[in-house]
């Protein structure tokens, strides 16, 4: 009989002894999002959010209900620009994280 773990559980205790497993978490969700990758960005910032702050604790941080949170942070979720931003903005608070940004130059 195999066993199995649950991934969310998985993640958030991942998570909680391992700080740098979090930011890069978070990096690649923004590097998803700016490649274009938005549900996969969606999912990996949601499991992010649960084993950070939780819902509750990002929906007053947002000023957004819990509820609109969960369904923006959905795979079918379209969260817009402004709370995509107070969404990472709080995570990245949580974190104790900046952002960087590196650009690449395209080959002609």
């Amino acid at each position: 009989m195999a066993l199995t773990r649950n991934f969310k559980h998985t993640v958030i205790e991942r998570v909680e002894r391992d700080p740098a497993f979090a930011k890069a978490l978070l990096d690649e969700a923004a590097t998803l999002f700016l490649n274009g990758e938005a549900e996969t960005a969606r999912l990996i910032l949601r499991d992010l959010v649960n084993a950070t702050l939780g819902f509750e604790q990002l929906a007053q941080a947002t000023h957004k209900p819990s509820k609109s949170l969960h369904r923006m942070l959905s795979p079918q979720g379209n969260p817009s620009m402004d709370n995509l931003a107070a969404i990472f903005s709080a995570v990245r608070q949580r974190l104790g994280v900046g952002f960087e940004v590196h650009a690449v130059q395209a080959h002609a």
